[in-house]
């Protein structure tokens, strides 16, 4: 299969899209957080394709981006004031809510599970394609099974060339990192997945706190132990920790850090922002940079603590090997 790049500035690329999608097709489309591999969620033996080209299982559920809020009752069934005002606060955004599925959902969609994760993305071009086409469509990041999630059109077709119809160039991602989802199924909310939107940005909206549990059992896309990993290694250290191994060099190594480090013969230096929302932007990009390099290993200065950091840390402890 040739894999076409289209372009999102093109109506007629839009257009050829949603063609694909309606026609039980695969296309990776720009999302505000990352690009998504995307297929029309009401046709369950297109959204299986998505399994098929990613090497996913298929107990592990999908998002549904839907073109609008209407959708929610289209897809979800008990849906709580909680669900209703979150969705007025942060769509279209990077908030993905965990709902009831509605009863006529295909299981296919949701890995067997009764909830159903449903979000309305900000991405003009994403946006346009679902509102235009009356499409809802099933889209986990457009990577391989716990590979590095993309954040560009060239990183979908490093990996997912001749596996899907077409790649939806959108520029590169917002956010860099995958959208925060908050379980509404129980008696209080909880995020199950730490993304853009911190906990006490949805504690704002609610009136109450809002648990983020380190670990849980919830099966939420991203809750596995193993994810968002570089080919290469990624080792994760403090600062006292690095200079040892610094030290101790003997290969060349990629080094993404967040304070200074004078320049070292074995070491390729990669800079990182200050503050959670460049760093965010930034780290799969610069991952995948690493990971392309003449490198034996990818080292990582842990960056700060905080609410705003906690989704960074997430990924980096999910894609590294300590």
């Amino acid at each position: 299969m040739k894999t076409l790049l289209l372009s999102s500035d093109s109506a007629s690329d839009i257009k050829l899209c949603a063609n694909f999608l309606q026609n039980g097709q695969l296309v990776a489309v720009p999302t505000e957080t990352v690009y998504g591999l995307a297929a029309d969620a009401a046709n369950p033996e297109a959204v299986k394709a998505i399994f098929a080209a990613k090497g996913r299982p298929a107990n592990h559920p999908l998002i549904v981006h839907v073109p609008d809020k209407k959708a929610i009752g289209q897809w979800a069934k008990n849906v709580s004031n909680a669900g209703f005002a979150l969705a007025d606060a942060f769509w279209p955004g990077p908030l993905t809510l965990l709902l009831q599925k509605a009863d006529h959902v295909s299981s296919v969609v949701t890995g067997g599970l009764n909830t159903i994760g449903l979000r309305m993305p900000s991405h003009p071009a994403l946006l346009t394609l679902l509102q235009q086409y009356q499409l809802s469509v099933a889209a986990p990041s457009a990577n391989l099974y716990k590979k590095l999630s993309p954040t560009s059109a060239s990183q979908v077709l490093a990996t997912m060339h001749g596996r899907i119809s077409a790649v939806l160039d959108g520029g590169v991602c917002q956010y860099g990192l995958e959208s925060t989802i908050v379980d509404l199924t129980g008696s209080k909310p909880v995020i199950v997945r730490a993304g853009p939107v911190t906990a006490a940005d949805i504690a704002a909206v609610l009136g109450e706190p809002v648990a983020q549990p380190k670990q849980h059992s919830v099966a939420v896309p991203g809750n596995v132990d193993a994810h968002y990993q570089p080919n290469k290694k990624l080792y994760c250290y403090s600062v006292a920790e690095l200079e040892v191994k610094l030290a101790k060099l003997k290969q060349p190594i990629a080094l993404l850090h967040y304070s200074h480090f004078a320049a070292q013969p074995l070491v390729m230096s990669y800079p990182m922002p200050k503050t959670s929302a460049a760093y965010g932007q930034l780290l799969y990009q610069t991952l995948f940079a690493a990971d392309q390099s003449e490198v034996t290993a990818i080292f990582c200065e842990l960056p700060p603590v905080g609410d705003d950091w906690n989704a960074i840390h997430d990924r980096l402890s999910r894609a590294s090997y300590t």
